[in-house]
């Protein structure tokens, strides 16, 4: 782990301090409009990228309020102003509405606030209306200069010298209401708090055989709703987009009907709070409990959420998102030339990419005007679900399998298995527990064929109800090609991790013995450690990375009671440092020691000046993150041992080896609904392979036919495991290439390490897609 830059690419280095030097300028920062957890990590990585080019950045507190008064809520900020704010909620600085700002007047005070600093760069965290406000700012900035050089409030040279305002934005919005980004900051955080809420209602609803309609945030975006309805199976959701068909009334109650008859014990319905019919009437939330009282005479209770959602500690996902951004719009604003336009950061798959600031604000706005115009289906299109008469039928059976150490979320996948197009017309999944061990032996107590009613509530369950072990089939093919035989198995989907991949490599590997395996096999990547080759995330890695962030959090706070004090903590994931480096940026560690990035006694005696020099500020404690497989001699203890020792009479050291609670727990929003969509995809794509064999006795000899399903940027593809194993360094069990590496430097630099940042991999202005959210 470089405390220098002794051995990073000089060349990189050079090129980002000599074009993108932020000496003599200055940065304001603000935050505007309704708060959204992850805030104060975009505001904490805008003041330390500022910092480390060598710019002044500017609190702007209480928003554009704070910018048309003036005086002490412009006030610059230093290192330390930013530490121990990125686990907390809401924004420090304060937001506000602001009437004063929409006028000329209000403008022109603000101008003169800010050139009283040297402010010529603004970093605008908010939504569409903040951002607009910011870009007529922008476009008006010469002639408010004017105006206050007639009135006498700032000199010609002024005028010359801070000739124009740069803009760049970032979008922070629990709705995730803005076209453009795949999300906006503080709608993951938002989706903990709906999902914490649903999860702890199911039980009470169960007890009593009740029917909950909660009512989550979105008055013109349905997002949250859809997507929690997605995370725990509901039966019903009201979109401001989508509003439901003539009729809605009766076929709601005749679906929460037969899902009593099924012996269900719960109903849940989802409803956004700007739900609507197709006539533009509201479909609130008292209006459905009364309709299901009245109809069906269900029990039935009302959850407003309300303000809760806003609440809380933002999860890992929106402080890595947030400090991204941050990093991000300070490059572009150093970038930025008079003839540049305002711009918004955004997240395109896994890449921070800028986009013109209106386009992006226009497309927002035409999404509105198409709500109000009863165009749904234009408003709708990311919502858009498979019509009924495209579900594909088939008289197949398919196996469903797991295999290797459990994850969270595995089970999302497994419910959404059974979705409607993986239930054929005939026959169903054939569920095989505890994978190759029961499957080889041909337990027929651990095979058996599940339906819809069999895997009721399993979303939001942690582990493996299945059951899984690390059993290879290579000894046991004979076995299981007898029992694929016997039940008929023409087609597997196998979820797990990097045993998954080894087994359906071998399975493949065994058609030319066995024509049993000459089917499609597709595979599904759930693990922690998020190393199978293939895709970028795997099922669980997000849960995980939470429980060492949320555990992170609580070590500080324990730390903040006891001054100078190092915290060492070993997380998992073999010899893959996904965990450890995505956990020491979401925590604010100031270091992270990987298997990818060698380091040797003298990385470790820089990183202990480091923080010896770091115990003489404010930030008297320090948190440092061990990948297990890291280094075969540096060890958790040795790293604790050599703390403790060089640290002595500075600081003193505790060690926390978090172990497998890491892999517990239940999954979080995105392992739900990555889950939900991956394996959706899953099944669908083995129902298209049968349906096109059907009738020809067709046996699948082809590559194509076994694939692992995985996330790529922002793609969800299928990738032959035969390409694939190009791609792997087997001896290490992790893909060659790992995106997240990109992303070690940004952590380096937000604790105050000089690292080596190349400018080539962050985002260039791009234009957005219409209708492209």
């Amino acid at each position: 782990m470089d405390a220098d830059d002794s051995r990073a690419p000089k060349g990189s280095l050079r090129k980002f301090l000599e074009h993108l030097s932020g000496a003599g300028k200055a940065i304001g920062v603000l935050t505007s409009g309704g708060d959204a957890q992850g805030m104060n990590a975009a505001v904490r990585a805008v003041v330390r990228m500022g910092i480390y080019v060598g710019a002044k950045v500017y609190f702007i507190y209480e928003g554009y309020q704070g910018m048309v008064d003036g005086g002490a809520n412009i006030a610059e900020a230093d290192w330390e102003s930013v530490s121990s704010i990125l686990q907390v909620g809401g924004t420090i600085i304060g937001s506000a509405r602001c009437q004063a700002f929409r006028t000329r007047e209000g403008r022109l005070k603000a101008a003169c606030n800010l050139l009283q600093r040297g402010i010529t760069n603004l970093c605008v965290i908010g939504g569409d209306g903040s951002l607009t406000g910011a870009n007529l700012f922008r476009k008006e900035w010469s002639g408010l200069l004017e105006e206050l050089a007639r009135n006498g409030q700032i000199d010609k040279e002024a005028v010359q010298k801070y000739a124009y305002l740069n803009v760049v934005g970032m979008v922070g919005s629990i709705d995730n209401d803005f076209c453009g980004t795949d999300m906006t900051i503080g709608t993951d955080s938002a989706l903990h708090r709906i999902i914490e809420v649903i999860d702890a209602i199911m039980t009470t609803a169960q007890s009593h055989q009740r029917t909950f309609v909660l009512e989550v945030m979105g008055r013109h975006c349905g997002y949250l709703a859809l997507v929690s309805a997605l995370a725990c199976g509901a039966d019903w959701v009201f979109l401001p987009e989508s509003p439901p068909e003539q009729g809605w009334e009766e076929q709601m109650c005749v679906k929460l009907s037969e899902n009593r008859a099924r012996k269900k014990r719960l109903n849940i319905i989802i409803v956004a709070e700007g739900a609507i019919d197709t006539q533009n009437k509201p479909i609130t939330s008292e209006k459905i409990k009364e309709l299901v009282v009245t109809q069906l005479g269900y029990d039935t209770r009302v959850t407003i959420l309300g303000h809760v959602q806003r609440g809380g500690t933002p999860s890992a996902f929106d402080r890595i998102l947030a400090s991204r951004m941050g990093v991000e719009a300070v490059i572009a604003l150093l970038e930025a030339t008079p003839d540049t336009p305002a711009c918004v950061v955004s997240l395109n798959g896994n890449h921070a990419v800028r986009l013109p600031l209106m386009e992006c604000v226009q497309m927002t706005q035409d999404v509105q005007k198409a709500m109000d115009e009863r165009r749904f289906q234009d408003a709708a299109t990311r919502h858009q679900a498979l019509p009924d008469d495209q579900i594909p039928k088939t008289n197949c059976t398919r196996s469903l399998a797991q295999r290797g150490a459990p994850a969270a979320g595995d089970d999302a996948g497994r419910a959404l298995s059974c979705a409607p197009w993986a239930l054929p017309a005939a026959t169903g999944l054939l569920a095989i527990y505890d994978a190759i061990d029961s499957f080889s032996k041909g337990d027929s107590l651990r095979i058996k064929e599940i339906g819809w009613t069999d895997v009721g509530g399993w979303t939001g369950q942690g582990g493996s109800i299945l059951g899984t072990k690390r059993i290879l089939p290579g000894k046991y093919l004979e076995e299981i090609a007898t029992q694929m035989r016997a039940h008929s198995i023409n087609a597997l989907l196998i979820i797990g991790g990097f045993e998954a991949y080894l087994g359906l490599l071998e399975l493949s590997a065994a058609r030319e013995k066995h024509e049993e395996f000459c089917v499609p096999m597709v595979m599904v990547p759930a693990t922690v450690s998020n190393n199978v080759p293939g895709s970028d995330f795997s099922i669980g890695a997000d849960t995980a990375l939470n429980t060492i962030t949320d555990t992170c959090d609580r070590i500080k706070q324990s730390a903040s009671g006891t001054k100078r004090r190092v915290f060492i903590i070993e997380t998992m994931g073999g010899y893959c440092g996904y965990l450890a480096n995505m956990g020491g940026l979401a925590a604010g560690a100031d270091a992270a020691y990987i298997f990818e990035e060698p380091f040797d006694i003298r990385d470790l005696q820089s990183n202990v000046e480091h923080l010896t020099e770091k115990m003489k500020t404010t930030i008297q404690r320090g948190l440092v993150l061990r990948n297990e497989s890291c280094s075969e001699n540096y060890t958790t203890d040795f790293i604790y041992q050599l703390y403790s020792e060089e640290g002595k009479g500075v600081f003193d050291c505790r060690k926390n080896v978090l172990g497998h609670m890491q892999q517990g727990g239940a999954p979080s929003p995105f392992d739900r609904n990555l889950g939900t969509k991956i394996s959706a995809r899953a099944m669908e794509w083995i129902t298209a392979k049968l349906k096109e064999a059907r009738g020809r006795g067709k046996k699948f000899t082809t590559d194509d036919s076994v694939c692992v399903l995985g996330i790529s940027k922002r793609n969800v593809i299928f990738q032959p495991v035969a390409e694939l194993k190009q791609q792997t360094d087997f001896e290490h069990r992790i893909p060659k290439e790992r995106w997240w590496l990109k992303l070690r430097p940004l952590m380096k630099i937000l604790a105050k390490y000089k690292a080596s940042y190349d400018v080539s991999d962050s985002g260039q202005l791009e234009h957005v897609q219409p209708w492209s959210v």
